[in-house]
């Protein structure tokens, strides 16, 4: 019987192991990936389904929508003020590029990382 519960304990150890490091793997970012422009900052979309804007409105066109995805920040502004009732609600929004001289879209600051206003990113 202690043998067994032994091996029971252990059982539950490894598998409380396995997906603790699994949960905290699937949150980190994967590395920036390169081509980007080295004098912007780096920033990261956490969320699903975001959609990056012509202007930083909720009305403005999609340009495209991307998930868990790294962009280059050229500039940040108050724009619609957007609230989602997962995560909160924001004015700040972002100018991305997905690679240097590529077209610029908005992002708002809710979907990326690094809060309400992103440090490292200059304002508009």
């Amino acid at each position: 019987m202690q043998r067994l519960m032994r091996h029971s304990v252990t059982a539950l150890a490894a598998a409380a192991f396995a997906v603790g490091g699994l949960a905290g793997t699937a949150q980190a970012a994967p590395a920036a990936p390169s081509g980007g422009d080295p004098a912007l900052t780096d920033v990261y979309i956490w969320a699903t389904g975001v959609n990056l804007r012509q202007q930083p409105t909720r009305n403005s066109n999609v340009l495209a929508v991307r998930s868990a995805y790294w962009l280059d920040a050229v500039c940040q502004k108050r724009g619609e003020y957007v609230n989602d009732p997962a995560v909160g609600g924001n004015s700040w929004w972002t100018a991305v590029q997905e690679f240097s001289g590529s077209d610029i879209a908005w992002v708002n600051n809710l979907y990326l990382r690094g809060g309400e206003k992103i440090a490292g990113v200059p304002d508009c």
